[in-house]
């Protein structure tokens, strides 16, 4: 028997424990695991090990940036023991990737793997027209504040936090143009009107004007002449507008202030007036003076405002006309009244004639109206070798008289009467007196030229 025992087989069991260690790339923890091999010569038949009382069972658990916490039914010293629940979390700024929470399995491995990984948010869209600048990144916790070019303001947030649950604060802001563009118009002017004129053509540079966001001017608009106008006397107001591609717009103004040399205001002649040219008493204006029927310029006839706003010449005067009837001939002595008066020649066959009595008396008592209308009375009466021919005190010698009469056509035997306009010419003849009513109709329908009847509607009658 104790030969059988010696020469029965004995079998050697060698458990050797080889430890390896190994790093799960990307796993976020580092597991030791554990390799039993068995060299089995002759197993015996040992009982079972009790791995409950194993404290170290599984691999120790390592989280890169993450912890693990753990509990054991065996009591804290047995923290990866068979039976182990451990609760995984990462660190700030991570997020855990796999289970929560593993358990230590009888193969020796634990119930799963989970590993932190970074949080991080996308990555941020370009802004049209403007930038950002982030402090970190697209990692938990970075700012990124917003800019926008100039001329651009931005609107929405300014800035976005990369948050949590990987996603930014806030929403994509955007840079529009709020800025209205820059203008600057031409300096305010002063011109003097040229002379005779009442303006002055006035020309200007057009406004510099940029735009702060893209440069680009869309539209100018101009309020007011345009240069190289002509602009009346006084202040004026030019005005542009100018508007940007988002329709921001910015104005500016300038004045323009014209000038009128003016000399003082001419006063017409007692018995005359004053025809000017342009405005009456402005630089380069032309004042001619005009005497009334019946007178005559004595003095100069033009003046003319100069820019030191002074008239040339003097004041000139209407004298009463002189008449002079120590002449040769009736076309010498009707030639004094050309362009000047009117005549009313009168004939009579006696100075005792009705007709001629009522007719001077008519005429004395329209003094005034005749002088208005630039009538002269003309009486030739009687029968050579007495007759009389005379102009207001003035009288006219047996020869004049007879050659009116001839070429007037009037005859001695009968009242007759002539008028003539102020070139000479027969306009209307009576035979019997005429009211001054009726003379004065006709005269003012059909004699007055047109200086004359602007005279009169402008100063009415002064006889009324």
């Amino acid at each position: 028997p104790r030969m059988a025992q010696e020469a029965a087989p004995v079998l050697l069991v060698v458990l050797a424990r080889l430890v390896s260690s190994t790093w799960h790339e990307g796993s976020g923890y580092y597991l030791e695991s554990h390799t039993n091999e068995v060299y089995a010569e002759e197993t015996p038949p040992e009982p079972a090990p009790d791995y409950r009382r194993v404290p170290q069972w599984c691999a120790t658990l390592n989280i890169h940036r993450g912890e693990a916490t753990c509990y054991s039914p065996r009591g804290s010293s047995y923290r990866s023991s068979l039976g182990t629940r451990c609760e995984l979390s990462c660190t700030r700024g991570y997020r855990l990737v796999g289970p929560s929470a593993v358990q230590c399995l009888p193969n020796r491995h634990w119930s799963g793997m989970a590993y932190c990984r970074q949080i991080r948010c996308h990555v941020l869209p370009a802004v049209l027209r403007g930038s950002y600048v982030c402090s970190a990144g697209v990692q938990m916790d970075s700012r990124c504040d917003y800019t926008c070019l100039p001329g651009y303001q931005l609107e929405g947030d300014r800035s976005r936090i990369c948050m949590e649950d990987g996603h930014w604060s806030g929403s994509e802001p955007i840079c529009v143009d709020m800025e209205p563009p820059k203008i600057r118009c031409p300096d305010s002017r002063e011109r003097i009107a040229e002379p005779g004129k009442l303006t002055a053509t006035v020309y200007w540079d057009p406004p510099r004007m940029r735009d702060t966001a893209d440069g680009v001017i869309k539209r100018v608009m101009l309020r007011g002449p345009e240069p190289g106008s002509e602009f009346p006397e006084g202040e004026h107001i030019i005005r542009y507008t100018a508007h940007d591609q988002a329709y921001n717009r910015a104005s500016c103004k300038f004045r323009i202030r014209v000038q009128v040399r003016r000399c003082p205001v001419l006063k017409p002649p007692q018995n005359g007036y004053i025809s000017c040219t342009s405005d009456g008493n402005n630089y380069g204006a032309t004042c001619e003076y005009q005497c009334d029927g019946g007178y005559e310029r004595q003095g100069t006839s033009l003046r003319v405002c100069q820019s030191t706003q002074q008239w040339t010449g003097s004041q000139p005067l209407c004298a009463p006309m002189q008449i002079n009837t120590d002449v040769n001939s009736a076309a010498s002595l009707l030639d004094q009244f050309n362009e000047k008066r009117r005549l009313f020649v009168i004939s009579a066959p006696d100075p005792s004639n009705r007709y001629y009595k009522m007719q001077i008396s008519m005429l004395q008592q329209a003094a005034c109206g005749l002088d208005l209308r630039h009538v002269t009375t003309v009486e030739l009466v009687g029968q050579p070798p007495h007759e009389v021919g005379r102009i207001r005190e003035h009288r006219l010698s047996l020869g004049i008289i007879e050659e009116l009469r001839r070429f007037l056509h009037l005859t001695r035997s009968h009242f007759n009467a002539v008028l003539l306009d102020k070139a000479g010419t027969d306009r209307e003849r009576y035979i019997a007196p005429v009211s001054p009513d009726e003379l004065f109709v006709f005269i003012d329908t059909y004699l007055l030229s047109e200086r004359e009847a602007a005279r009169r509607a402008q100063s009415g009658d002064p006889c009324e």
